[in-house]
């Protein structure tokens, strides 16, 4: 395993000296640069916490540099050193983004603690930003929504999330869990849509060794699986009855049984469920179980649809632009002002989900350090092109595709390049109605 880098900028030669000879006996690896090739070694050599040694007025410099430093990476560990110090220095120290600051002459054992303290506080921030999408946007819908989800987290009750395909469920889902008390506890997604209905219980309960042909060991259930923690449900509304019932059960009683089990099983897990459709019609239709809708609906997050919030496509370029830089190597800058008129033009009924993948698409066979509108993908250029001028005809040119199509909306909503409830979004706005 490799030892963590620590690069030491040069200002105080006793101290640099001395503190370099303790890097070292801790099993440190040292990067040495004077104070004016600072930023080129932290650029070629990326280490993983930077230590800058000032004295007397050049920690006036040293501030300097952390602000160089900063503008690269704000994550960084970065201690500052000084012989100088003053209540006044040490919050502008702070304000400049220092994580930790020491006066000479120091204490080496506290030094090392920090270090190590801030080096595995840093390693759990990457593997977290790794692990987990963070939810874009600071308009002023997703404020709110994520305000809210804030406080649902601190609670442990049941959350009920909905949304079109692509706006973010399982992200708000996800976020919920890391902001609750169970947060050290597993997440457990459980993909409602693509569970068939013959191995519901084998798979959200378990089954016992022998109990039935193939059954060769005991397998644990996701609910047990997902113990302490959360268990995610995505799509409920494309679970049968059948399937509800065994959940609801599950939740009320607290306790699972294992196919071909003997007895029950405590669990304690936190219920979050999400799905694209409406359940309120769900239930109507006699769809969804009016007993299961009220024990999941008890807070309720509305994830809104990205033509509703273009306000936030500029972030979520940029994120997704950094993202990608990272995954594919470049140093893409951002978009020409003609690529970004034209997405915030695009009704986008595919949502976040579309964004991210037109985006990584482009980034495939991307030679320029900005995105242009040619480098688009060629079939998203050409639902551009289709949709072009809409917003000023619009209601003649979905009347025309209604009649094309003999007013079959699956079709008309394909050919338009939107979702089936962007459409009927559309046919109410404009007053269109079927007797037409």
């Amino acid at each position: 395993m490799k030892n963590p880098a620590i690069l030491i900028v040069e200002g105080n030669k006793i101290l640099h000296q001395d503190l370099k000879g303790r890097l070292f006996h801790h099993g440190f690896e040292v990067i040495e640069a004077l104070d004016k090739t600072t930023l080129q070694f932290f650029q070629d050599r990326k280490p993983d916490l930077v230590i800058i040694c000032s004295s007397g007025d050049s920690s006036i410099n040293g501030l300097k540099t952390v602000a160089q430093i900063r503008r690269q990476d704000r994550g960084v560990p970065l201690f500052l050193i000084t012989g100088n110090s003053s209540e006044a220095r040490v919050i502008a120290a702070l304000r400049a983004g220092v994580t930790d600051y020491f006066k000479w002459p120091i204490s080496y054992k506290e030094l090392i603690a920090s270090i190590n303290r801030k080096l595995s506080d840093h390693k759990r921030s990457l593997q977290e930003t790794d692990i987990y999408e963070p939810m874009i946007g600071d308009g002023a819908a997703m404020r709110e929504i994520k305000a809210y989800l804030m406080n649902v987290a601190t609670t442990d009750c049941t959350v009920l999330i909905t949304g079109e395909t692509g706006t973010g469920k399982e992200l708000a889902a996800e976020l919920i869990h890391r902001k609750s008390l169970r947060h050290q506890e597993p997440f457990v997604c459980i993909n409602c849509a693509a569970l068939p209905e013959s191995l519901v219980e084998s798979e959200m309960f378990g089954y016992e060794r022998g109990a039935f042909t193939g059954a060769v060991a005991l397998k644990r259930g996701k609910f047990e699986l997902a113990e302490g923690g959360t268990v995610f449900l995505d799509e409920i509304g494309d679970m049968s009855p059948y399937a509800q019932m065994k959940i609801m059960r599950t939740t009320e009683k607290k306790e699972v049984c294992r196919l071909g089990g003997k007895g029950a099983i405590p669990i304690n897990v936190r219920i979050v469920g999400a799905t694209n459709r409406d359940p309120e019609q769900l239930m109507e239709k006699g769809n969804f179980r009016k007993d299961f809708y009220y024990r999941l609906n008890v807070a309720r997050v509305h994830l809104p649809p990205l033509r509703d919030r273009k306000e936030d496509i500029p972030s979520l370029l940029k994120h997704y632009i950094r993202k990608f830089n990272q995954g594919f190597g470049r140093e893409v800058e951002g978009l020409t002002e003609e690529a970004l008129a034209s997405l915030l033009h695009y009704d986008w009924p595919g949502n976040v989900r579309e964004l991210k993948n037109i985006l990584e698409t482009t980034f495939i066979s991307l030679r320029s350090w900005k995105i242009a509108l040619m480098d688009l993908p060629k079939t998203f250029q050409r639902r551009l092109k289709e949709t072009e001028g809409l917003s000023e005809k619009e209601r003649d040119r979905l009347l025309s595709v209604l009649f094309a199509t003999k007013w079959n909306k699956s079709k008309a909503a394909q050919k338009l390049h939107w979702s089936r409830m962007t459409l009927y979004r559309k046919m109410a706005k404009y007053q269109i109605s079927t007797s037409q």
